[in-house]
């Protein structure tokens, strides 16, 4: 098992690396959607979610 992981060392540590960055992407994304900031292009009146995207007020 040992002499597999130094066989493979290289790309173990490619893959965490990735799996970090997704993570981090994920995490911008919903901290953005929780402050109400949206990724949009704003042209809401042909979108069919303008509805829950942007609440009435």
């Amino acid at each position: 098992m040992l002499q597999w992981i130094c066989a493979n060392l290289g790309t173990i540590l490619i893959c965490i690396a990735l799996i970090a960055v997704i993570a981090l992407i994920f995490r911008s994304l919903i901290r953005q959607h929780k402050q109400g900031k949206a990724s949009c292009g704003c042209n809401c009146a042909h979108c069919a979610m303008h509805e829950t995207c942007h609440s009435q007020k």
